[in-house]
């Protein structure tokens, strides 16, 4: 087999031209299907030259879609949990019902009546583990060295 010669370029792949999609499609936190949250807090705890960018792209975002009906969101902190570890306001706030079957065993139903296994994951309200913006500056994670 042939090798290559050390003084020539490796070939670059080609720049993605979804750079964005490519990164979310990965599990990333706050990253979802639909939508991109980002804490207030972690975002204004960034150093100044980085919210001087975001501000930037976040200006540039709003003024070529702001034409555009956009709805206020609600975001709910949540987390993947079992139905069987959920209290009833978080089984409500899912979607979901506990009761006692015929036998005395606890049974889950969905919002349509349907049961559903005690091993089903859902997306449950959970307190918020991050600070609020009102309780100031969040330090990030020291570098790893180089």
């Amino acid at each position: 087999m042939a090798r290559q010669d050390p003084r020539t370029p490796a070939p670059r792949r080609p720049a993605s031209t979804t750079p964005l999609a490519d990164y979310l499609d990965r599990p990333a936190p706050g990253a979802g299907p639909d939508y991109l949250v980002v804490p207030r807090s972690l975002a204004e705890s960034m150093p100044l030259r980085w919210q001087q960018v975001f501000a930037g792209m976040l200006a540039d975002l709003h003024d070529a879609y702001g034409h555009l009906q956009w709805p206020d969101y609600r975001v709910v902190p949540s987390r993947w949990e079992l139905l069987a570890d959920l209290d009833e306001e978080q089984l409500a706030a899912a979607g979901y019902v506990a009761d006692l079957d015929r036998s005395g065993e606890l049974e889950y139903r969905d919002a349509s009546g349907a049961p559903v296994p005690n091993d089903h994951r859902v997306l449950a309200p959970v307190d918020d583990p991050l600070p609020a913006p009102s309780e100031g500056r969040v330090e990030p994670r020291p570098a790893d060295p180089l």
